[in-house]
C-alpha cells in the first residue's frame, strides 16, 4: 500500500511538472534559437537516465529524470 502512495505521488509530481515546464518556457527567452539543441540534449541524456532507471529498478532514479525530461521538453515547443 505505500508503494502505491509513493507512485501516486511521484505521477503527481510528474503531471505537475508540464504547467511548470510551460511557466518556465514563458518566463525565460534564452531557449530560443541556438539554444534549442542544448535542451534537445538534456531531453535525449534524460531520457537514457529513464532507461537506466527503468531497468536498474530505481524509482527515485526514473522519476527524477522523468521530470527533467517533461520540464525541459515543454521548452522546446513552438511559442504562439
Amino acid at each position: 500500500m505505500i508503494e502505491l502512495i509513493k507512485l501516486v505521488i511521484a505521477i503527481l509530481v510528474l503531471v505537475f511538472g508540464i504547467p511548470i515546464g510551460n511557466r518556465l518556457a514563458k518566463a525565460t527567452k534564452d531557449e530560443s534559437g541556438q539554444g534549442q539543441r542544448w535542451f534537445k540534449l538534456i531531453v535525449l541524456l534524460s531520457m537514457v537516465g529513464v532507461l537506466i532507471g527503468l531497468i536498474a529498478g530505481n524509482d527515485v532514479l526514473l522519476f527524477s529524470f522523468a521530470f527533467i525530461a517533461i520540464v525541459t521538453s515543454r521548452s522546446l515547443r513552438r511559442k504562439k
